[in-house]
């Protein structure tokens, strides 16, 4: 009886030390957060055809951000009408896109500290040589923007315009535009620069004095009352901020 138990307690402390290495290890283990991104908003998301998957200038800051912030980011590809409901029904733990803040989406979820700051741009079509600096110069016309973001809000809002149509993408939006069907479409201003210079798109053109009324903050956006995730985030956003890793980002995507 003595003999079983000298042999049989070693094994038990082997097996004992080993549980408790891996709950240590376990607890330890970095938070796996979902993030919510486009495939359409080049640069700051996009979908790579090369590797499948989802890269950009806020794919870079959500990276970077979490491996400061001490946490991991599984990326997942959403339309940018969804991204808001994902989120709320915790289909996804954070946005990492080109979606303003505003005072109405603040209402529903959490922004970050800002990550980039910028505003709208106006598209034409390249043969229209007129030079349009406010909304008000397109009054009676018919325009459009994205779905789900703050500028068809502000179209809307206007009532100025014959009609206001809404497009998934910005690249519908720029079909539509080049094919005569809208006198001009309202998007990110990087995104619509981003995409024109690539030179693939000649037919509509970005309206260079054209002054943005829209104004915002690009944030990571968590849900509301996630006091963990948020504080989470803003660690890593300052951290990236200091060790100028976000300034390198937003220069190699040219940004700045």
């Amino acid at each position: 009886m003595h003999t079983r138990t000298r042999v049989l307690a070693p094994a038990v402390f082997a097996f004992c030390c080993a549980l408790g290495l891996g709950l240590s290890a376990s607890a330890q283990a970095e938070p796996l957060y979902k993030v919510g991104a486009t495939a359409t908003g080049i640069p700051f998301t996009f979908l790579d055809v090369k590797s499948q998957s989802i890269e950009g200038m806020m794919i870079d800051a959500a990276r970077a951000v979490g491996k400061a912030g001490g946490f991991a980011v599984d990326i997942q590809q959403t339309t940018f009408a969804a991204l808001i409901p994902s989120l709320t029904s915790n289909k996804i733990d954070i946005i990492s896109a080109a979606m303003l803040r505003t005072p109405v989406r603040e209402k529903v979820v959490q922004y970050s500290d800002p990550v980039f700051s910028y505003g709208e741009g106006l598209i034409v079509k390249a043969d229209d040589a007129s030079d349009y600096r406010r909304m008000e110069d397109l009054a009676g016309e018919t325009v459009g923007a994205q779905v789900g973001t703050v500028f068809i809000d502000e179209l809307n809002k206007r009532g100025i315009f014959k009609e206001v149509r809404g497009y998934d993408s910005i690249p519908d939006l720029m079909r539509d535009l080049a094919l005569g069907r809208i006198k001009a479409g309202f998007a990110d201003r990087p995104i619509l620069a981003y995409q024109l210079a690539q030179g693939t798109q000649n037919k509509v053109r970005l309206v260079k004095g054209y002054q943005p009324v829209v104004m915002g903050d690009v944030c990571l956006i968590v849900r509301k009352g996630d006091a963990q995730t948020l504080a989470e985030v803003n660690r890593g956003i300052a951290a990236i901020k200091a060790d100028g890793t976000l300034d390198r980002i937003i220069e190699h995507w040219k940004l700045n």
